[in-house]
């Protein structure tokens, strides 16, 4: 978009300077008004040839048979200019199309954001954040300019149709992310996905409280409504502004320290074994702040005689390392 800025700025110089040229060749020569020298010019730049606005002089016309040689090299230049702009434009278009569809080919476990407003904007900033793989699904092809400019993974379609679902591989993705305008845009979006990836997670965003049910039918995993949360949210800053400043320490990166879920393996040597007898503090370094059952159950603050079984999540809190130490100790088959 720069060297279209800066081709359609020398292409306005080229042209301005040639009409300077001859309007003031045409002022001091034939001595013609600056609106007669302008209009005179402009005639001679673009080959239109009216015929001369007042009969010119010997010197006239040898300064005009000059000015036309300008002029046709100044329409010349532009024409290749915009030529060459279009070319080019139309090339980066279709090589631009084709690396995107090779990288969308090759996603697999990825996370897909409908929507690029607000919200899909801020969800995918986040994801960008934490290094996943992800894909944003934008029907506006200003707001899709944006995905792209920003350096994102971006493809042109509406979220609520099969085919560009399929197009940005939601059969290989992980999860999704429904961000579009409407409750009913998203309602219509999560049917489609989870029709098409039963396995797939799913959060969903909603503006009216009782379009919530109506997600989760549809098969949303988690259903969020914004304004609460922010009211929320405000609220919590205000009585706990401590707790809300160690959770966005944790959560949002702005330290070394993050929170983190990691699943146990259904063959791995922890299954059945307690976290006294892991020594997960003292070996890896994390803090557990609580456990996850298969079950759905939420065990906050577990302790030490607490015992772990395949497909529970540890909600655990530490430095990347040692998150990552923690996920290969929980892999580890017997």
């Amino acid at each position: 978009m720069e060297i279209l800025w800066r081709r359609l700025l020398l292409l306005f110089a080229a042209v301005a300077t040639a009409v300077t040229i001859g309007t003031t060749g045409f002022v001091l020569i034939e001595k013609y008004t600056l609106l007669e020298g302008i209009y005179m010019s402009l005639m001679t730049v673009t080959t239109v040839g009216y015929g001369e606005v007042v009969p010119l002089s010997t010197n006239g016309r040898i300064f005009n048979s000059f000015f036309m040689l300008i002029g046709v090299s100044t329409l010349f230049l532009s024409i290749g200019i915009v030529t060459q702009t279009v070319i080019e434009l139309e090339f980066n278009k279709f090589f631009s199309s084709r690396r995107t569809k090779r990288m969308i080919d090759k996603l697999k476990d990825h996370y897909i954001v409908c929507g690029y407003g607000r919200v899909g904007r801020n969800a995918a900033q986040e994801l960008h954040r934490t290094g996943v793989p992800f894909i944003v699904l934008e029907r506006n092809e200003e707001k899709l300019d944006v995905v792209m400019n920003a350096g994102l993974l971006g493809a042109l379609g509406d979220a609520t149709h099969d085919a560009s679902l399929r197009g940005v591989g939601i059969d290989k993705a992980r999860g999704l992310i429904a961000a579009l305008a409407t409750d009913a845009d998203n309602l219509f979006l999560v049917l489609s996905a989870r029709t098409l990836n039963p396995g797939i997670r799913i959060s969903a965003r909603v503006l009216e409280e009782e379009s919530e049910s109506k997600l989760r039918r549809a098969g949303a995993d988690t259903v969020l409504a914004p304004y609460n949360i922010t009211g929320a949210r405000l609220a919590q800053a205000i009585l706990r502004p401590h707790v809300v400043q160690f959770l966005d320490f944790a959560t949002i990166g702005l330290t070394d320290i993050e929170i983190e879920q990691v699943r146990v393996g259904e063959k791995s040597a922890s299954v059945q074994r307690s976290l006294g007898d892991l020594q997960i503090r003292r070996e890896v370094g994390v803090i557990v702040l609580g456990i996850r059952r298969s079950s759905g159950e939420m065990v906050f603050n577990p302790d030490a005689a607490a015992t772990l079984n395949g497909g529970d999540y540890l909600i655990a809190m530490g430095r990347s390392d040692q998150l990552q130490r923690l996920e290969r100790l929980l892999e580890v088959e017997c």
